[in-house]
């Protein structure tokens, strides 16, 4: 089995804010984070596919190909949002960096060349805070506004 990467990078805004707990709640749990007017992120987006070498093209999948998807399917669709407000598939979920990674899993999942499969994806926050997800079953919990 062979693994490729191709990294996307996309700029956001988000506010994390629960809508099952209190002000003071929120506040306490995500600190800055729960600004009413939002924050922003430069995040880092990248995807690990894996499958074997074709040997009529010598690769796993065309990375154009899935810098395509990825633009697609995600980029085009988060790039200089509001996550809370702009984002579609997005709409009664806490923006955290997991539920993100989660979400972008689901928007890609079963998208790529015949023979591939999503192994991996990571999602940075920050050069310090990152997620990764392999698809074992983490469900994305959506909230209704109260």
């Amino acid at each position: 089995m062979m693994y490729i990467c191709r990294r996307v990078e996309f700029c956001a805004s988000h506010r994390l804010h629960s809508p099952v707990l209190s002000g003071t709640e929120n506040e306490v749990l995500y600190g800055r984070c729960n600004n009413p007017n939002g924050h922003g992120h430069n995040y880092v987006l990248e995807v690990i596919v894996a499958g074997e070498v074709a040997p009529d093209t010598g690769m796993v999948m065309d990375l154009k190909k899935l810098k395509d998807l990825l633009e697609e399917q995600i980029v085009d669709r988060v790039d200089h949002k509001n996550l809370n407000v702009d984002v579609d598939f997005l709409k009664g979920v806490i923006p955290t960096t997991e539920n993100l990674v989660a979400s972008f899993w689901k928007l890609v999942d079963g998208k790529l060349s015949p023979g591939c499969r999503l192994h991996e994806m990571r999602l940075w926050e920050s050069d310090n805070n990152m997620a990764f997800y392999r698809g074992e079953g983490g469900k994305v919990k959506v909230h209704s506004e109260k």
